[in-house]
């Protein structure tokens, strides 16, 4: 299979969706889900990084639309995945197991 070059083309949906059985829509936002992934790795390939990070947040916004993904949902999930990503702090010093002196200051 050969890869494409060159400029990928670009797939306009219908204005008129509204009436469309929910399997064709899906079947279209797959197909536009496609042609933005293959925009953005264009994008990255020509050094165009801020406007490939501007695609990722409308393929992120599309895919959400698909799975029925709410934005609270989302805003969990990133919650979670920061507490994971944290370094764990310190115990506080009272509750630190002090350790015998071994030699005494004597006056």
């Amino acid at each position: 299979m050969k890869r494409k070059s060159g400029t990928p083309r670009i797939y306009l949906a219908s204005s008129g969706m509204g009436n469309m059985p929910v399997a064709n829509t899906e079947e279209r936002l797959l197909s536009l889900l496609a042609t933005l992934e293959e925009c953005r790795a264009f994008l990255l390939d020509k050094a165009s990084a801020e406007t490939a990070q501007l695609l990722s947040l409308a393929i992120l916004e599309l895919r959400m639309e698909l799975h029925k993904v709410t934005d609270g949902e989302l805003k969990a999930l990133c919650d979670m995945m920061s507490e994971e990503h944290q370094a764990p702090e310190p115990p506080p010093p009272a509750l630190t197991r002090r350790l015998p002196p071994y030699l005494k200051l004597v006056k």
